[in-house]
């Protein structure tokens, strides 16, 4: 077990998923977890459980769209800890599954609010307390979507991709001040994203059920979901000094669906 111990640890869609079991991953390894949400009852149940592990955790609700929450996340993490060691800057949305030219324009912009705008205000303000510290790590979620393109997801694999150029780009931006940048893709993870994924407006129960099916055989060569887990142990090395040479790095976690 990597040991973060007093580690503080930022990490935005906390409140469930892959958020979720991370802030539970890293309250394991021994970091002080900063719950950020928009979900408060989400958010509030993440700290609950940190807590009956033993660990330290706060929950600090905010909209990651808008800058004036992620200023205020950043601030009160700072007045508790006077730090940040980690950044899991995570929080996202799939949008619905359609093509482009039946795409609701509204929900384009929602997602790309949340998942592009969202990554670059959270950088945007971590990153000026990490340089002035001289240290930290920063973890962005992408996807494979931001790999590849996959077709009925033209705003989530847009802003996905989006988020591996912001990670490569302030990973260079900051390569000479202590401070990493990186990102992660996971493929699909059993998670109750894939959920909302197949259960679009309109499915019926058995079309639901055939597009889980299809998403579960294509999923990974492996021929199943990541386990929640097992992105979140990745997370928790990105965040340790077993990756200090790693920076900018775009690291897919799908058992190869993106190599072949």
């Amino acid at each position: 077990m990597i040991d973060l111990k007093d580690n503080v640890t930022l990490i935005t869609g906390g409140g469930s998923g892959i958020g979720r079991e991370t802030c539970l991953a890293f309250t394991k390894a021994g970091a002080i977890v900063v719950v950020v949400d928009i979900d408060v009852e989400g958010g509030e149940k993440t700290v609950s459980l940190i807590e009956k592990l033993g660990g330290e955790s706060i929950f600090i609700e905010a909209d990651v769209s808008k800058s004036s929450d992620v200023e205020n996340y950043v601030n009160k993490t700072m007045e508790k800890y006077g730090r940040i060691d980690t950044f899991f800057n995570n929080a996202g949305i799939t949008g619905p599954s359609c093509p482009i030219h039946e795409y609701p324009e509204d929900m384009f912009d929602k997602v790309v609010a949340i998942n592009m705008k969202g990554v670059f205000l959270g950088l945007k303000y971590v990153l000026a307390v990490m340089i002035k510290q001289g240290s930290g790590s920063i973890i962005n979620t992408s996807s494979t979507s931001g790999m590849k393109g996959y077709v009925n997801l033209c705003a989530y694999s847009s802003t996905k991709h989006a988020v591996v150029g912001l990670t490569r780009i302030s990973a260079g931006e900051v390569a000479q001040t202590g401070v990493r940048v990186n990102a992660i893709c996971p493929g699909p993870v059993d998670t109750g994203l894939i959920e909302r994924l197949a259960s679009g407006t309109g499915r019926t129960a058995e079309e639901q059920a055939e597009i889980k099916k299809r998403i579960s055989l294509v999923s990974t060569p492996r021929g199943r979901f990541a386990d929640v887990n097992e992105v979140a142990r990745v997370v928790i090395f990105l965040a340790s000094n077993y990756s200090e040479f790693i920076n900018g790095a775009v690291l897919p976690i799908d058992a190869g669906i993106t190599a072949i």
